[in-house]
């Protein structure tokens, strides 16, 4: 099992950044560009069994990609996990903590790759280098849009 985390400090209250999370057409707005995702149905809202189907494209080969929505706590976190997809494991939990009038967002992944520890070894640093480059874009977009929309 590998664990990713990235944190940043969002310059608006977290209501805000919370509501951002919950409007229906976030999940178009995260997605990077260069990015291989397709979405094709989502769920409204961050509640217990809110369920996302993707297709994660290699080349030209669709692979599915479901999670489902296992944990929320109004304005503290949600979490999401697969329940079908490419990896052996995958829960995404999304953390907001209100800080003097801002919030911490936090995204704490941990995951498996199929094929057992050789593939976790040698294939984990260039899915964390992929990681670290999607939410760092998907940051600040949130830092952009929740500064906009304040």
């Amino acid at each position: 099992m590998v664990r990713f985390k990235y944190s940043s400090l969002i310059d608006t209250p977290v209501e805000v950044v919370w509501n951002f999370y919950e409007r229906p057409d976030i999940l178009n707005l995260l997605t990077p560009p260069w990015q291989p995702i397709q979405v094709i149905s989502h769920e409204e809202g961050l509640d217990v069994g809110a369920t996302t189907e993707f297709n994660i494209f290699l080349g030209l080969i669709p692979l599915r990609w479901v999670t489902i929505h296992t944990e929320y706590s109004r304005y503290h976190f949600f979490t999401d996990e697969q329940r079908e997809g490419p990896l052996k494991y995958w829960k995404h939990r999304h953390q907001f903590t209100a800080e003097a009038h801002k919030t911490l967002l936090t995204d704490d992944i941990d995951f498996s790759l199929p094929g057992g520890f050789l593939t976790d070894f040698f294939a984990s640093w260039l899915v964390m280098m992929q990681l670290d480059q999607v939410f760092r874009y998907r940051h600040e977009v949130t830092q952009r849009e929740c500064r906009v929309h304040h």
